[in-house]
């Protein structure tokens, strides 16, 4: 080829979907560092648990389990719509990323009102000791991830309705599912340590 020649670039699409895109590696760097800090919370737990001879503490119950067991269930049946929004955002296919992402939402709004019973049905305040401590902290980090990315996925869908569309908001979309599957799988060692442990021992 000589140096006068030229390549069209114009029909290449302008971003890739998965490895092939920054994005994906910048949420997988997110994913890194946040599931460290899940994992050092959970170390933080178990350890606490090492120095006490009763977990819970005398006179506090464990978590009631029936909101953390219809959160649960929640966020893995959540799992179908963000794969289908995903799926659609890999096709390209707006009206189907429409539909998936307001029905992701209607999921996220679901989960954090049973957060709030939760919440409330820890059977033990922040402040009495470290068990209570522990206990909120792992709460309130994962509490704070699933705000956080139900604003992100709110603000993507109203991008999807009121535009401008561009083909990037569609990678930004699969990239958004892959952030929810990280919030759901973060969890269940969560809701293990939280409401399990405590009625293992």
């Amino acid at each position: 080829m000589s140096p006068t020649q030229t390549i069209d670039v114009g029909g290449l699409p302008p971003g890739g979907f998965g490895s092939r895109s920054l994005m994906w590696w910048g949420t997988m760097g997110i994913v890194l560092i946040e599931g460290m800090a899940f994992a050092l919370a959970i170390g933080a737990y178990l350890y606490l648990r090492t120095r006490m001879p009763h977990w819970p503490p005398h006179g506090v119950a464990a978590p009631d389990v029936r909101y953390g067991v219809i959160n649960t269930a929640i966020l893995l049946t959540s799992l179908v719509p963000n794969q289908l929004a995903k799926r659609a955002g890999e096709h390209v296919d707006l009206r189907r990323v429409r539909l998936w992402m307001v029905v992701c939402l209607l999921f996220g709004v679901a989960f954090n009102v049973v957060r709030i019973f939760e919440f409330q049905h820890l059977n033990v305040r922040w402040d009495r000791d470290a068990y209570g401590s522990i206990v909120w902290l792992l709460l309130g980090l994962h509490t704070t991830h699933i705000v956080t990315d139900f604003l992100d996925t709110a603000v993507l869908a109203v991008l999807m309705f009121v535009g401008p569309i561009e083909e990037k908001r569609f990678v930004d979309v699969e990239e958004n599912a892959v952030y929810w599957y990280f919030v759901v799988l973060a969890w269940l060692p969560i809701w293990g340590v939280i409401y399990w442990a405590p009625r293992l021992t």
